[in-house]
């Protein structure tokens, strides 16, 4: 390995560390605050400088770039997007488009997430999923009786307990002050996915 200046070291050390701890990269305007540089240019010179030396490897065109050589991201480590609000009470219109990503710790799943809810309502605090919470939602058409799912009705999305019954479909709140919702026949329903564990922020 070459010799490094002190700020060249920290450079390197605080890249490698972005990665192993956050499985991303960080960007120059990331590395100038952190390193205590000057501007995103003098986070650019040592960045070339730690390419031309073999100890990071550059891709042109991308904010997030730069991988450490032969350092590997955290396996436990996960990237999931927000994409909207699921109802926890009667069904609300789903959110379109990207809200927020988060990297979260994959052990909090019980399976692995395609994308984060958050709840809006308190029709589920029996099963200790309060208004607020980021419901991590594996997306499936399919559910078991008994399982929590993401559902839509009418267009409309809402997380509850499901209950299949020989004629019709019930969603169950677990919360005794709201009533089931019933599916009707012909009515417009989907299953868009199982709930698999949460993300309570302060």
């Amino acid at each position: 390995m070459p010799t490094l200046s002190p700020r060249r070291a920290a450079v390197l050390s605080f890249i490698r560390d972005r990665v192993i701890e956050h499985s991303q990269p960080p960007t120059l305007a990331e590395i100038a605050v952190a390193c205590g540089l000057a501007s995103r240019g003098a986070a650019r010179k040592h960045v070339l400088a730690l390419n031309e030396a073999g100890l990071i490897e550059v891709t042109a065109g991308q904010a997030r770039g730069i991988r450490p050589v032969g350092v590997r991201a955290r396996s436990d480590l996960l990237r999931v997007s927000i994409l909207g609000r699921v109802a926890a009470g009667s069904p609300i219109e789903p959110d379109v488009g990207l809200v927020d990503t988060l990297i979260l710790d994959i052990r909090l799943f019980s399976s692995k997430p395609d994308y984060l809810l958050r709840v809006q309502g308190d029709s589920m605090v029996n099963d200790g999923i309060f208004d607020g919470d980021l419901v991590g939602v594996h997306r499936t058409p399919e559910a078991r009786d008994g399982q929590i799912v993401v559902a839509r009705v009418d267009g409309e999305m809402t997380i509850k307990r499901l209950q299949r019954e020989r004629h019709r479909i019930q969603l169950l709140p677990r919360n005794p002050a709201y009533a089931p919702i019933v599916v009707s026949p012909g009515q417009d329903f989907a299953i868009e996915g199982l709930y698999c564990g949460l993300v309570r922020r302060d």
